[in-house]
């Protein structure tokens, strides 16, 4: 019975769902219900949660979605009632709260905040460190400032005086007519663009005008007017525009704190060994100027040409060479190339090292032998170029620098140096400095030197072979050795030395410790002839491999003699000395394979030099012809003059094309076919020809060893010797 009168009760109560449809109508002595507002029921249970048209459609937060897109919904229950709200009271109600950034946080677990964190922390760091490099890039590019240009003293060296002939008189050589000098539109940074200080009165421009004019019409009689004129054996070169006179820039300056003593005398008349250098030379010379002139490389063999820094390397590396050698026409013509076409606004990326020893002291080494100011400026505007270089945390300079945007960065496949790249540039910056008073040439070379020398990580004086440009620390230990990437560092120790006055004495306790690491852990005796070679040490095992490049140690030996350094060096060097002219001599050719193994067991079917197919060429390198310079200069035994004509003998009949220049070759053990590489190094004729000039030379007062020193691509500079 109880049952049937609650069905019965539930028929007539509408359905959960639905909204009943009756206005409820207003109690006696009470106002009627606002619109829009929710009353409850005398029952009091529950209020009306949707309009009556929302009713069915209404979606209640935190309640799933049913299947077919349905939403779970409450229906309102009799107790309520709703009333249609009002515009005023619908502008009243607030819309639902939007998600907010806090929210969506802290729904984020532990461990996803603490990725969110490290990975925000990472990226500050890198923008941090990436705004400190470059703010150190363009610090090195912003130059001096003006008020240090002001303080800076203005250093002028010795001019040195140009070489002539004996009995030759300055008339029977015709004058150069001076050529207007055309305008240069600014390009590129404003920062790398190099002007000479205008510190010349409008009185003292005006004067040199009319000295110049008065030059003009009267060319024959140059010696009697007051132009600024270099002249070298007769042929006369006109300065640039722009450049002081070297009168006016001798009082306007302070003197440096070194200067130079003379370097060049007057050569004797060549005798017929030099002669022979000077046809090589320009037979190698007109296949560059036939073929690629004003390029980097000559390749003679497809008569063209092959570029690197697109900055006529082969000429630059050749004009102090030219001047020894007396080719005045030559020079002349590759010095209007330098002042016309060498412009280093370009957008190209240089090795710093080989930039640095080919070019920089290209021009630097053609100022002191010519003491024409042009090459002095642009040996200013390529070093101040280079400069970004050293812009690195551990100011071990990155390898590579573009000139034209003062860009400076690693291999793109590391960014470690070679040991040998950052220690062998320091000659060259140094006399930078000298010349031009500007410090900070030396300055950064000189951190280096001081960085590596209080480095760890060392064996006896050796070191390896990179260094990491970030951390300033040795990387790949363990492996040492004297061939490529590391045989410079060596050399500038004790050349360095010598360039400043024998003062700096950290430099030759780094030499002579490592000459010691050498005897005693790279030095070993070949079978059966029993040849003193220079080996390979890595983590421990030692390698038989002789890199061609090691034959600059007996030259090197040998110098460190002349200045005073232990008799026992000697007997190293002539034992190197020895088997480098072994390497070349038990060969086809005549030639030395790039890389010589030694065999150290004894055979009877075995030489001492071995070779491997891959290291059977050879690139015309100058090791061993530099080494035999040095010998012949510090003992006068003429056997190594002998040596080095049987060398030059051998470069003319396997490496000489007919049609202009040399080329490398591939098969040194070959003799019928040594298989031509198709290039001519540009050190063949900055280096190989001029040692061999040298070397032949009796005059030991030609670029003496006691007033110059040849940094690794043979141009001789200056020993400092104190004011």
């Amino acid at each position: 019975m109880v049952r049937k009168k609650v069905a019965a009760r539930r028929k007539k109560e509408p359905a959960l769902g639905t909204v009943s449809q009756a206005r409820p109508r207003p109690q006696q002595g009470r106002s009627s219900p606002r619109p829009g507002v929710l009353r409850f029921s005398s029952a009091g249970r529950m209020p009306d949660l949707a309009p009556p048209d929302q009713a069915r459609e209404s979606f209640r937060p935190g309640r799933p979605h049913l299947k077919g897109g349905r939403t779970a919904t409450r229906t309102t229950p009799p107790c309520c009632s709703w009333s249609a709200p009002s515009k005023e009271a619908a502008g009243r109600l607030r819309p639902p709260r939007r998600t907010q950034v806090s929210d969506k946080w802290k729904q984020l677990s532990r461990l996803q905040r603490n990725v969110i964190l490290v990975l925000l922390g990472f990226l500050i760091i890198c923008g941090f460190l990436s705004y400190l490099q470059a703010a150190d890039q363009w610090k090195g590019l912003s130059g001096t400032p003006a008020e240090e240009q002001k303080m800076k003293p203005e250093v002028v060296p010795p001019v040195l005086p140009a070489p002539q002939k004996e009995g030759t008189k300055p008339e029977e050589f015709p004058a150069v007519v001076p050529q207007k000098q055309q305008r240069h539109f600014r390009r590129g940074p404003p920062h790398l663009q190099i002007r000479p200080p205008n510190t010349v009165s409008k009185e003292e421009t005006q004067d040199d005008a009319k000295e110049k004019e008065t030059a003009l019409g009267d060319a024959q009689q140059e010696e009697n007017t007051q132009r600024t004129v270099i002249s070298w054996r007769g042929a006369v070169i006109e300065p640039e525009q722009a450049t002081e006179l070297p009168s006016k820039r001798a009082e306007a300056s302070t003197k440096p704190p070194f200067l130079a003593p003379r370097m060049w005398k007057k050569p004797g008349p060549p005798n017929e060994r030099q002669k022979g250098v000077i046809e090589a030379f320009l037979h190698a010379w007109k296949g560059y100027r036939k073929f690629a002139w004003g390029h980097d490389e000559l390749k003679p063999v497809s008569k063209t040409f092959s570029e690197w820094f697109g900055l006529g390397l082969t000429l630059i590396d050749a004009l102090d060479t030219m001047w020894i050698l007396g080719l005045k026409k030559e020079f002349k013509e590759a010095r209007n190339w330098v002042s016309e076409k060498l412009d280093f606004k370009k957008n190209v990326d240089v090795n710093l090292f080989e930039s640095t020893i080919r070019i920089l002291g290209g021009l630097l080494s053609t100022y002191h032998l010519s003491g024409d100011s042009l090459f002095l400026r642009k040996a200013e505007d390529f070093g101040k170029r280079l400069m970004p270089a050293f812009t690195t945390p551990s100011k071990i300079p990155y390898s590579d620098v573009n000139i034209g945007t003062g860009f400076a960065h690693s291999p793109q496949w590391t960014s470690d140096s070679t040991v040998a790249e950052v220690t062998s540039i320091q000659l060259e910056f140094r006399e930078l400095s000298r010349l031009t008073g500007n410090k900070k040439f030396q300055e950064a070379v000189e951190k280096v030197t001081m960085h590596i020398h209080s480095l760890s990580g060392k064996k006896d004086g050796l070191v390896p072979m990179f260094i990491n440009t970030n951390s300033g620390l040795f990387t790949h230990p363990g492996v040492f050795t004297l061939g490529a990437r590391a045989d410079s560092y060596y050399e500038y120790l004790l050349k360095q030395w010598i360039q400043g006055g024998k003062k700096e004495t950290q430099l030759l306790e780094d030499y002579v410790k490592a000459i010691e690491g050498i005897k005693t852990h790279l030095l070993r005796h070949s079978q059966p002839g029993m040849l003193t070679f220079v080996g390979e040490l890595a983590h421990g095992r030692f390698s038989a491999k002789m890199d061609h490049l090691v034959c600059f140690l007996p030259g090197t030996l040998a110098l460190g003699v002349h200045h005073g350094l232990p008799a026992d060096h000697m007997n190293l060097a002539q034992s190197l000395m020895e088997t480098c002219y072994q390497m070349n001599r038990q060969m086809e050719t005549g030639l030395s394979p790039e890389i010589a193994h030694f065999n150290m067991h004894p055979r009877a079917d075995h030489k001492d030099v071995e070779v491997k197919p891959a290291d059977r060429h050879n690139l015309l390198r100058p090791e061993t012809v530099e080494s035999l310079f040095y010998l012949y200069r510090v003992t006068r035994d003429r056997k190594y003059q002998d040596w080095g004509w049987e060398i030059l003998q051998s470069f003319n009949k396997y490496t000489r094309v007919p049609s202009g220049g040399y080329s490398s070759i591939n098969n040194v053990q070959n003799s019928q076919k040594p298989d031509p590489r198709d290039k001519m190094e540009s050190f063949f004729l900055g280096e190989t020809l001029k040692y061999l000039y040298l070397l032949f030379s009796d005059d030991m007062e030609l670029l003496s060893l006691d007033t110059c020193v040849f940094n690794t691509e043979a141009h001789p500079l200056p020993i400092w010797a104190p004011a």
